[in-house]
């Protein structure tokens, strides 16, 4: 882009997803710090400090929200949140293969089958919401 140009208006599309994206980690933060204990049964064994690890996830999703609707902390923020649904796919697959209740309540397959496979989904709704990646959607200028 020649220097002093303004940048292409961003599509619609993305920045409904990127307010989307940013308010289901908000609302999720939000739930990880008033509710801690709800999260750690769902928690592998080998997670050191579960529960403060569950307080600073709130946090990161939290500040990842907020980096999103940022412009300059957008692509920090989407790779982190990226990195953070990552990061956590080990006590979704903890919470699908050991059954765990969570609110005294099971859920089955007909949840955990489509969460474990939409994993990959929400790392890459960060990378596009962020504007970090435009695939498949259209290639990404180089300059």
């Amino acid at each position: 882009m020649p220097m002093g140009a303004e940048p292409p208006a961003e599509p619609r599309i993305r920045q409904a997803a990127r307010l989307i994206l940013a308010i289901a980690y908000a609302g999720v933060g939000i739930v990880h710090l008033k509710s801690p204990e709800a999260f750690l049964p769902i928690m592998p064994d080998w997670v050191p400090a579960p529960r403060q690890v569950v307080i600073w996830t709130g946090v990161a999703e939290l500040a990842g929200a907020i980096g999103l609707m940022v412009p300059r902390l957008r692509t920090a923020a989407a790779l982190g949140l990226a990195a953070y649904a990552v990061c956590v796919y080990p006590a979704n697959i903890k919470h699908a293969v050991d059954g765990v209740a969570i609110g005294g309540e099971v859920l089955g397959w007909a949840y955990h089958g489509p969460r474990l496979v939409a994993q990959p989904l929400i790392v890459w709704w960060a990378l596009w919401a962020g504007g970090i990646i435009d695939w498949p959607f259209g290639q990404r200028e180089r300059g």
